[in-house]
């Protein structure tokens, strides 16, 4: 007969055997299962592999406990030609946002994952001075965004090839638009990761000689076509402003329809100016520009108002040898040649005016060529002009009457 009471292992007996044996082999299944996991961490960049695929999320295995997810904002920020041409089975970067959220996901960022490689691949890129391609995103007035890398990167306007910059001559940066979806070579000159700060150069990408820009702009330039351009340099007889990456000269007497004696006066280096070409010479490699020709001539809007034959009051300004100068009114200037100041012969203006005299003078010749519009003094009761002076006084005690 079996004792009842009988246990071969202690008090619990064999019932407790088996719970102990049943709690160990679930820790080890659980342990084996576990085994060369590696839960991720929140800032990590892992690579995963596409589970599914729907409109509002993404699946992403990345070999933890439970799948990753992307969703909301987060699919919004993927470029809609790369969310397209996901499939699944494909492998992608992926940032790990939130090791877990209150589902029990890991919550996932592809646009993130990619910044940050295109960060390093840019970085390595610097410092290898190597250029490289990128896409014409879109443009603003200050120069165009390019995609490199998955980041937008910016030109400015001055770091364009002189080539680039000589085809979109404007003012607006409008005409950039066409170069959307254009890729072209660039080079990074400036990297702010913290500011997200990409600063690139076609034109570092792309160097040109100061001469062969110049010869290619004096095979395409025309006189009469204007630029905007920026002075470089300044000398005693002129200055030089650099149009489409080569440099033409604005002599003195083209700055301005003022009299100046230095180009200091009017102009500083590095300011913007509007230029008309009026002169090119192939041989020499020399380019004429004029500011004042897009002024408009004031000394012409002031002689309108005079007519040959009109009677005139002048200050004398100044003598010389050959006449005297008077101011009019619309402080316009005419001279009085020697022979147009008396009936009788003077060797000196001296003999009959002086400086500061008011008299009335009559206009006789008007030179818009020359600028210049003749006086005389001696004329002033010429018969010759009798009818017209009639006219004129007929016309200054009847103003209403044509």
């Amino acid at each position: 007969m079996v004792d009842q009471n009988f246990s071969p292992k202690g008090p619990g007996g064999l019932e407790e055997d088996f719970q102990n044996e049943n709690q160990e082999t679930m820790e080890s299944l659980m342990q084996s299962e576990t085994a060369g996991l590696e839960f991720p961490n929140q800032g990590e960049i892992r690579e995963g592999v596409i589970a599914s695929i729907s409109p509002s999320q993404i699946l992403v295995s990345i070999g933890s406990k439970s799948e990753g997810v992307i969703t909301g904002k987060e699919i919004e920020s993927i470029p809609q030609s790369e969310r397209d041409a996901f499939v699944v089975g494909q492998t992608i970067p992926v940032y790990v946002k939130d090791p877990e959220d209150q589902y029990g996901n890991v919550v996932l960022s592809y646009s993130r994952a990619r910044e940050s490689l295109g960060w390093e691949i840019v970085e390595k890129i610097q410092a290898t001075n190597e250029p490289l391609d990128g896409l014409v995103e879109g443009y603003n007035k200050g120069g165009l965004i390019v995609l490199v890398n998955g980041l937008r990167g910016f030109v400015p306007s001055s770091q364009l090839s002189a080539s680039r910059r000589s085809v979109m001559q404007s003012e607006s940066p409008d005409k950039w638009g066409k170069m959307i979806g254009e890729t072209i070579s660039v080079k990074i000159i400036e990297i702010d990761r913290a500011r997200r700060r990409l600063i690139l150069s076609e034109k570092a990408a792309n160097p040109e000689s100061k001469q062969s820009v110049k010869e290619r702009l004096l095979e395409d330039i025309k006189e009469g076509q204007i630029y905007t351009g920026r002075v470089t340099s300044i000398a005693d007889f002129g200055a030089f402003v650099n149009i489409n990456g080569a440099d033409g000269l604005v002599h003195l007497s083209e700055i301005t329809w003022d009299r100046i004696s230095n180009p200091s006066e009017i102009l500083e280096v590095g300011q913007e100016v509007k230029v008309k070409v009026i002169n090119i010479d192939k041989e020499k490699k020399r380019i004429g520009l004029s500011i004042r020709a897009l002024l408009g001539d004031p000394w012409a809007d002031k002689a309108s108002t005079f007519k040959v034959g009109q009677l005139v009051e002048g200050k004398i300004t100044r003598l010389t040898k050959f006449g005297a100068f008077a101011k009019l009114d619309g402080d316009i200037e005419g001279l009085i040649y020697i022979s147009e100041l008396s009936e009788n012969r003077i060797n000196h203006p001296k003999e009959v005016v002086k400086e500061g005299d008011t008299l009335t003078l009559r206009v006789i010749k008007i030179d818009e060529e020359q600028k210049r519009i003749g006086l005389s003094l001696r004329k002033v009761d010429s018969g010759a002009f009798a009818d017209l002076d009639m006219k004129a006084l007929a016309a200054e005690m009847n103003p209403d009457s044509e």
